[in-house]
């Protein structure tokens, strides 16, 4: 049986509403055709559509571990949004994003998650703190969380920095040990003491049929390598999962040892 990993809808952008700056790629809240807010993330923001990819695929991973995400979207930005915009930035990030471009659901109420405020239990926090060791997700520390609570639920937002060695150029996905010293930096780290127990759970959910259902959902267009077929870009996505898989141990590890010099 094929796995469970629907096709994400397509909107059509109606309404900028306000630049989010506190981000550094400047996403902003839009208004779609469906009548929803979405935050969407711009293909011509500094890292380009290989943060879209991030985005895309580690919040997919995260939905599949039962891990709560924003729907993901795919937005269609026309060319007037560019010629409409008074700000000269904004104006050449609309530009240079016309076409297919990504968004999350927006959460509004939610406020962001403070670990001096509010507790996540050891399980709960293992599969994040798993998640993030597996896709080197550098991004979620004390001081930039990238978590949100809604309706007193933790959800997970803004994977875009993770998968970095994809910005390493030809063979990035080449199986090799790859430490992520990182981790000890990992705002749940503390509250993580059942990652081994998480992660046989994990891995048994992530099949290899389940990794290529993910990264088949990234469109061509965000496959920007030069003279490399889009099928090997996605091929290599799935190789570099595969091999940080199977390599779960390792990293664990890692994460335990961490965990161990902070408490």
């Amino acid at each position: 049986m094929p796995p469970d990993v629907p096709a994400l809808r397509t909107v059509n952008v109606t309404r900028y509403v306000t630049p989010l700056r506190e981000g550094g790629s400047l996403p902003a809240l839009v208004e779609a055709d469906d009548d929803f807010l979405y935050v969407v993330k711009f293909r011509g923001a500094g890292q380009g559509a290989k943060a879209l990819i991030a985005e895309l695929v580690v919040g997919e991973l995260a939905r599949a571990l039962g891990l709560r995400v924003p729907e993901l979207v795919f937005v269609q930005l026309d060319e007037a949004f560019g010629r409409t915009e008074p700000d000269e930035e904004i104006q050449d990030l609309l530009r240079a994003s016309e076409g297919l471009n990504l968004a999350l659901h927006y959460l509004s109420g939610a406020s962001t998650y403070d670990p001096l405020v509010s507790v996540v239990d050891a399980r709960l926090a293992s599969q994040v703190v798993w998640l993030d060791a597996l896709t080197l997700n550098v991004d979620r520390t004390a001081r930039n969380t990238n978590m949100l609570l809604w309706h007193r639920e933790l959800w997970l937002i803004d994977h875009g920095a993770a998968l970095y060695a994809h910005h390493a150029g030809a063979g990035w996905a080449a199986p090799r040990p790859r430490p992520f010293p990182q981790i000890k930096d990992h705002v749940l780290l503390p509250r993580a003491t059942e990652l081994a127990a998480v992660d046989a759970e994990s891995r048994a959910r992530l099949t290899p049929e389940l990794l290529r259902a993910i990264v088949a959902l990234v469109p061509d267009a965000w496959l920007t390598e030069p003279e490399v077929p889009a099928a090997e870009q996605r091929q290599a996505y799935v190789q570099f999962l595969t091999a940080r898989l199977a390599a779960s141990e390792t990293f664990v590890q890692e994460a335990d040892h961490a965990r161990q010099a902070l408490v």
